[in-house]
């Protein structure tokens, strides 16, 4: 098959957002939506009125209509919810969950999927999380319902995924096996779904799965020594947003208190021609130059988040675009790779921006709360049940449930937070307002390549001119940089 030369990267929570995955894929690119967190997003659409009437039609083509009335009923508020009322909670990720949440997942993923596909034959992916475990089965099946093109998967390593896609395209029971802290030799906790209890009708076309990866070790290991090994990769460096793999080896710090990574870090791309399967290059890759390098490498092009994160399209709030595009023309946007703010353990790049969590007095202020719970960790109780805890709930509750106080420091509510970056802010009883926190790549500092002169935003369009050396909109100093 043909393949894209620009894959639009998966940022969440509704970062990438329908919206921007359309835009992308309706140019010939592949557009990429989060599934990240989307069943709260939904919720949140719904309560807030259901601005445009999006969510309606979308749910009006799921093919089990019982099942998207209910999450209808449940969460639509006619006109949308007073600002000072909170938004109705959900139930949280759970080894076994209740069928209302299993349903949420489902139609949730298939809205923003619908919608990315809707009126155009581009190619759109869904971009998962191996980290969070408990909701990809329902999540992964909402999207290939609507018939989405390709699932990207990182942050760990999705070893069962291309076999689980395997089985849900053909309607077929489905497990992976969960990981929980403290489990007891042989012991073995599983996620289970199974298809035919929620729709028994015919499945579009399996979509193609993209694993991606930072080393060739770990491509080799999916490649070959997996059932079902995966399509292609996405090759991603620590410049790239979000979260970052791991330094290889033991971890440094530089003088600020960042990661220090080094030569072992560096993709060994030779590896990855060997494997015969097509890649893609990530982290930094932001410029038609690195696409051509990249191309030159024998990849079939580049994944590019940052400058997409914050075209007009994305889901971040229009006032932090603004002020993050403001910054990076100014020569002042920040990013800072911090070893401690999510609670994966994962290094989160973070923008230093005043009102968020990146600042220590906002972080200090805000009342501990896990009420999310997409990046809670499963543990074993004494009695062999499993239960949740997160470092970034309170303190004295992590504790109680056998986690280690040290691991408490510095950890951030990336949940919350990135709910409120995506203009989804959760309105506590108390008076508070969930503040929210930023990720981006190193990129963020080039954004004055994709706007035009005298202008202070940008498109999705203009992101794929200046990549693709198609009519690229810069000129003047933003012309230099793009090479025009």
């Amino acid at each position: 098959m043909t393949y894209p030369k620009i894959i639009q990267g998966g940022m969440g929570v509704a970062v990438s957002n329908w919206r921007l995955a359309h835009a992308v894929s309706s140019l010939g690119q592949m557009g990429v939506v989060s599934g990240t967190g989307i069943d709260a997003v939904l919720v949140r659409r719904l309560q807030l009125g259901d601005v445009g009437g999006h969510m309606r039609a979308a749910m009006d083509h799921f093919p089990v209509r019982e099942m998207a009335e209910r999450i209808w009923e449940r969460y639509f508020v006619p006109g949308g919810k007073a600002p000072d009322k909170p938004f109705k909670s959900k139930p949280v990720p759970a080894l076994n969950p209740p069928r209302a949440l299993v349903e949420l997942l489902i139609v949730s993923n298939f809205v923003e999927v619908f919608l990315a596909k809707r009126g155009h034959s581009g190619p759109v992916g869904v971009n998962l999380l191996e980290k969070i475990q408990l909701p990809t089965l329902p999540s992964l099946f909402g999207a290939m319902l609507a018939g989405v093109d390709f699932v990207l998967m990182g942050a760990g390593i999705p070893r069962a995924i291309p076999l689980c896609m395997d089985q849900l395209a053909a309607l077929e029971p489905s497990e992976i096996s969960i990981y929980v802290a403290g489990a007891l030799a042989g012991e073995n906790y599983v996620n289970r779904f199974v298809p035919r209890e929620y729709f028994d009708g015919p499945m579009p076309p399996r979509p193609r799965f993209l694993a991606i990866v930072s080393s060739n070790v770990l491509a080799i290991t999916l490649a070959r020594k997996t059932a079902v090994p995966p399509d292609g990769f996405v090759i991603e460096g620590p410049t790239a947003g979000g979260h970052n793999a791991p330094p290889r080896g033991a971890l440094t710090l530089n003088e600020i208190g960042e990661p220090i990574y080094g030569p072992r870090d560096v993709p060994d791309l030779a590896g990855f021609r060997d494997l015969g399967l097509p890649f893609w290059l990530a982290g930094g890759f932001g410029h038609r130059m690195k696409l051509s390098e990249a191309l030159a490498e024998g990849a079939q092009g580049v994944q590019v988040g940052t400058p997409f994160a914050f075209c007009e399209e994305s889901g971040i709030d229009p006032n932090l675009k603004t002020e993050v595009i403001r910054r990076s023309l100014e020569g002042t946007a920040s990013v800072y790779t911090d070893p401690l703010a999510s609670p994966t353990g994962f290094p989160f790049k973070v923008l230093q921006m005043a009102g968020t969590l990146s600042e220590k007095a906002v972080y200090e202020e805000r009342s501990r709360i896990c009420d999310l719970g997409y990046l809670r960790t499963a543990y074993r109780k004494e009695d062999g049940t499993v239960g949740y805890r997160c470092a970034s709930e309170p303190v004295e509750d992590y504790v109680a449930k056998g986690g280690d106080v040290a691991e408490t420091a510095g950890r951030k509510c990336v949940c919350n937070g990135l709910m409120a970056t995506a203009g989804f802010p959760q309105f506590r009883k108390s008076g508070e307002t969930e503040q929210p926190i930023l990720t981006s790549g190193d990129d963020v500092a080039n954004l004055r390549r994709f706007v035009r002169k005298g202008e202070t935003n940008y498109t999705a369009a203009d992101v794929l001119d200046v990549l693709l050396g198609e009519d690229a909109p810069a000129t003047g100093e933003a012309a230099e940089l793009a090479g025009v």
